[in-house]
């Protein structure tokens, strides 16, 4: 398992903090979206949204990500209308909980919203395509998460091409660190994700699932989003509600490349998952040990056995 030599280890939000020397966050993905990519607008009521956060949370998840718009191409919507869509929501579950929470979007005006309304971290998948993002974060003094990609926010990048797609993706990483640096936002507060599928074809992001450590080796923590995607479709040919085995493999690829979140959907699998890959690293003791424990090997659950 590769361990990246971080240059923050401990990170602190407003109501927790995560060593990512030892950790591995698990993210829930909650889109109050009509036209999201893997639900298809099941969490976009209001009820629906803080239902399936605080699930997350109970089954769980470490952080939330609030997104009000889908990274795929379409119409803008006015920042007044996002912010009516996710400011509620992350409301809500700070109200009844501690877990980390994002916003999910690339517009300053949203930011701030979500900001005020209890967020600790911005998600932003342009890469701040909108520089005034970077003040907004530096001035809140709250998280920014830097994704590659390469279009402008909502818009079709027809035929991405890269001579070496793992180095590109590094070296544009690290360039929008430097920014986010120069703009006053504190080393402690940057997290970094190459982005699987945007603006990728299914080689690309699997070259970048398979060599993971180079992004890791930037000494963020690095995040990979790669729940449900496309790239796990096209590589077993399966439809999205038949891509969980695929998402947690690719998730347990990443993770042994030191990515120390993974952004998810599906959340019970995946805090298992995690907590397997924490246990066998020494970072948390197994649940329970009866297994070689003692003279005999009494079943692994007495209280099953005996009420059958």
């Amino acid at each position: 398992m590769f361990m990246p030599e971080l240059k923050v280890p401990v990170h602190h939000f407003s109501r927790r903090s995560i060593n990512f020397a030892r950790e591995i966050a698990v993210m829930a993905v909650i889109n109050r979206t009509p036209d999201s990519f893997y639900d298809a607008g099941s969490t976009f009521g209001l009820d629906a949204a803080v239902s399936s956060a605080l699930q997350a949370v109970q089954a769980g998840a470490h952080w939330v990500d609030i997104g009000g718009v889908p990274f795929s191409p379409g119409p803008e919507l006015p920042w007044q209308k996002e912010a009516e869509r996710i400011v509620p929501v992350i409301r809500a579950v700070r109200e009844h909980s501690d877990v980390v929470i994002s916003a999910d979007t690339f517009l300053p005006e949203v930011a701030q919203a979500a900001i005020d309304a209890g967020a600790d971290a911005i998600n932003d998948t342009t890469g701040l395509a909108y520089p005034q993002l970077a003040e907004v974060v530096a001035r809140n003094n709250v998280h920014l998460v830097l994704t590659h990609s390469l279009a402008k926010p909502r818009t079709i990048y027809p035929h991405p091409h890269y001579q070496d797609v793992v180095a590109e993706v590094r070296d544009y990483l690290e360039q929008k660190v430097q920014l986010a640096l120069d703009a006053g936002i504190d080393a402690s507060k940057i997290i970094i994700d190459p982005g699987h599928d945007l603006n990728k074809n299914t080689r690309h992001t699997l070259d970048i699932t398979a060599n993971f450590e180079a992004i890791a080796a930037l000494g963020y923590p690095a995040l990979a989003a790669v729940s449900n995607k496309d790239f796990i479709g096209e590589t077993l040919d399966l439809p999205k509600p038949e891509r969980l085995v695929g998402s947690m493999v690719a998730a347990t690829m990443c993770i042994m490349g030191g990515a120390r979140i993974i952004r998810m959907h599906n959340i019970v699998e995946s805090v298992q998952t995690i907590r397997l890959i924490e246990a066998a690293q020494g970072w948390r003791d197994p649940a329970y040990q009866i297994h070689n424990m003692g003279e005999v090997n009494p079943p692994a659950h007495p209280e099953r056995e005996t009420s059958r």
